[in-house]
């Protein structure tokens, strides 16, 4: 992981703290590796990541409920049903559940 560079570790150390049925925003990423102004570079360390399903990209969604990007195998459509499937059985509302603006 040493061969990439500190703000990508950082960020997709942050993400892998995220806890299964759970979502961050990119701000809230951005915020937690010391750059709160960087809520778009912490979505291009998350398209680059080599590291997944281990370093979980796909739970990073946008402030305004949205999904925001993802760089897998069937696109943000998959996404979706990742984190659909990750937040059965965890009761009360997820970024999932709120209206994009």
């Amino acid at each position: 992981m040493s061969s990439y560079p500190k703000f990508y570790r950082k960020v997709w150390l942050a993400c892998a703290r995220i806890p299964r049925g759970e979502t961050r925003t990119y701000g809230e990423i951005a915020r937690a590796v010391g750059s709160p102004r960087s809520a778009r570079a912490v979505g291009q360390a998350l398209a680059r990541n080599p590291f997944a399903p281990d370093v979980p990209c796909h739970r990073v969604v946008r402030s305004d409920g949205g999904l925001g990007g993802y760089s897998g195998p069937g696109g943000v459509r998959a996404k979706r049903k990742i984190l659909e499937r990750e937040s059965r059985g965890k009761g009360g509302s997820s970024l999932l559940d709120r209206p994009s603006n």
